[in-house]
């Protein structure tokens, strides 16, 4: 009978802890969660290319300056709720690749011709081992499509 490795352990643990972080970007995120973002999430500088959902090009940013970019962006909004899972994880030593599905659904009571928008897509997250623990250093997101009412007007 074979036996796992601390080396199978160590790469178990890391996906696990990875798999985590991956959901607190969401979470944090569906919560307005802006320092536990910055905090537990990002690392200070992020790659973040949202061009696929109409945001601008992709570049490296602060953490701070995405969360406030999201906090904006959230104001109107009543609730958002993303739903991420499948998680293909890659480790290369000190970096992560993830590679996951997500749909975000944004809700508005006041919205006339629906109340909701619904995203769906994929995610190239890409992490870094850190004095802190494992952070998220990229962000892509590839939509598949949108639904609903987009101007949630």
């Amino acid at each position: 009978m074979d036996y796992a490795t601390n080396a199978d352990f160590t790469e178990l643990r890391d996906k696990l802890q990875i798999t985590e972080l991956a959901n607190r970007l969401f979470m944090y995120t569906d919560s307005r969660n802006w320092q536990g973002l910055s905090d537990e999430v990002f690392s200070p500088n992020v790659y973040l290319d949202m061009e696929s959902n109409g945001g601008g090009p992709p570049a490296t940013i602060t953490a701070q300056a995405i969360t406030e970019a999201w906090n904006q962006g959230f104001q109107d909004l009543d609730s958002v709720h993303h739903q991420g899972g499948h998680y293909l994880i890659t480790l290369n030593g000190n970096q992560a690749d993830i590679y996951g599905y997500a749909v975000a659904t944004h809700y508005k009571e006041a919205a006339t011709q629906g109340k909701t928008r619904t995203f769906v897509g994929s995610y190239d997250l890409k992490a870094e081992w850190t004095d802190r623990g494992w952070r998220l250093n990229q962000l892509k997101y590839n939509l598949k499509f949108s639904e609903g009412n987009m101007t949630l007007e």
